[in-house]
């Protein structure tokens, strides 16, 4: 494995920016993508500076996948540290569901297999209209196992179905339309209108972030009389906490 870091880290502007950095690879993810990954993402929840997080890809594409050689070698591998296994990708996802901070992917070019589910793993997806969205693992002989738990809330059974199993490739219109993209911006815009959205994202109270996201993905696994009563008890939290603009974010609770 390379020692040469495969993102780009920084903060500015209450935002913190990870750009992956492999764009002779296409940004394709291996091992040592993913743990740098998921430690800038536990660095960022940490960091009472940052109130929003911004992951990119540098130069033409997103990520255009995995890159299948190094997944392999992933798969095969005994050694446990970092999991040791599809996990290390799948603690990527993990990470960005339980931050308390908002997570969006700018999304150019192709979005495909691996890289298309850490697009769909974020909370906002911001398409340029040249993107392309894919999970073709089938056509390799693989499966997209971990994305399609994320992919089925965010598109439903019928269009999830349909892009795991044919593997196909579809614009960020199409996306958009299948309510796999939050938003599709022309290309002459993008750059500015990213940094316009998520800078008003990040000038947000926190702890009304913090419970927002909190409760949103709680109500995965509720009823509706359940929803209700946590909605309840959230509004009841937030009001009794902070609202804090700034500043080290209270946590919503975990549970």
């Amino acid at each position: 494995m390379s020692d040469e870091p495969r993102l780009h880290i920084g903060i500015f502007g209450g935002i913190g920016r990870a750009t992956i950095a492999r764009p002779a690879h296409q940004n394709a993810i291996d091992r040592q993508t993913a743990i740098e990954l998921r430690h800038a993402l536990e660095e960022f929840e940490a960091d009472g500076d940052v109130r929003a997080v911004l992951i990119a890809g540098e130069g033409e594409n997103f990520s255009a996948g995995n890159d299948l050689a190094a997944l392999a070698a992933m798969l095969d591998s005994e050694d446990p540290s970092d999991g040791g296994d599809a996990w290390v990708l799948g603690r990527v996802f993990l990470a960005i569901r339980q931050m308390s901070k908002p997570v969006v992917a700018a999304v150019q070019g192709k979005a495909l297999a691996g890289g298309a589910g850490l697009a769909t793993a974020c909370d906002l997806v911001l398409a340029r209209d040249d993107a392309q969205f894919g999970y073709p693992e089938v056509r390799l002989g693989h499966i997209p196992a971990m994305v399609m738990s994320m992919l089925r809330r965010s598109v439903g059974e019928k269009h999830a179905f349909d892009l795991v199993a044919s593997g196909r490739t579809i614009n960020a219109v199409d996306a958009e339309r299948i309510g796999l993209v939050s938003r599709v911006i022309p290309a002459a815009a993008f750059a500015g209108e990213v940094e316009r959205i998520v800078l008003g994202i990040a000038s947000h109270s926190t702890t009304g972030m913090a419970y927002t996201k909190q409760l949103f993905y709680a109500l995965d696994g509720l009823g509706f009389k359940e929803g209700l009563d946590a909605g309840v008890k959230a509004n009841e939290a937030v009001h009794g906490a902070p609202d804090e603009f700034g500043g080290n974010p209270r946590p919503a609770p975990r549970g």
